[in-house]
């Protein structure tokens, strides 16, 4: 059985989701393709190889099975934010 999990939104989300509801949603005008940007963006054209030791790579194939994802897009997902400055050191 899957347990349900109730989320709670803060009323900006609550707004978004009263809207979408009762279907009152619009799509943006604007002339800006959002979804060609984003895929071009994270489009994955370069392979690499690269070595880790055994511990590393048993660690990070059980976390991407906690979280329910294949671990090499876990891999990518740290490069991405690591790249772009989004992952932060814990101290």
């Amino acid at each position: 059985m899957v347990k349900k999990t109730k989320i709670i939104l803060d009323d900006y989300e609550n707004e978004i989701l009263e809207a979408y509801e009762n279907g009152s949603l619009k799509p943006s005008e604007s002339e800006v393709d959002y979804q060609a940007i984003a895929t071009q963006t994270m489009k994955k054209n370069r392979k690499i190889n690269i070595r880790l030791s055994e511990n590393d790579l048993s660690a990070i194939q059980r976390r991407a099975a906690r979280e329910g994802i294949p671990y090499q897009t876990l891999i990518g997902s740290i490069l991405h934010k690591y790249a772009s400055g989004l992952l932060k050191e814990v101290r």
